[in-house]
């Protein structure tokens, strides 16, 4: 499985440590709420509104330099839009994993 890394973030900040911090300080601000949403609308079956969350969290995938996660997650939208929820497990331990590395960087 693909891990999380800082590699994007890292080459847009250059030597910039302030920059940087401040990124991430975003990401780990933003995602908890993001994926609560997402789970409060998955769990009320609100597919077109979790379709949404998807889209803005898969932004964070493709930061975090998890590539095959974004393609899944690309694909996974658009199933939402349908009512179709099949890829939720694959979806929910792509963030786990990205909650368990924003809680060691």
């Amino acid at each position: 499985m693909e891990q999380p890394n800082l590699t994007y973030i890292e080459k847009l900040a250059g030597n910039d440590e302030v920059f940087k911090n401040k990124f991430i300080a975003i990401l780990k601000d933003e995602f908890p709420i993001e994926k609560e949403e997402y789970y409060e609308t998955l769990n009320a079956s609100k597919t077109d509104e979790t379709a949404l969350i998807v889209h803005k969290l898969k932004h964070k995938l493709n930061i975090l330099g998890l590539e095959k996660a974004y393609g899944l997650s690309v694909i996974y939208e658009e199933e939402l839009k349908k009512g179709d929820t099949g890829l939720a497990p694959k979806f929910t331990t792509i963030l786990d994993t990205i909650e368990s590395y924003l809680n060691t960087i």
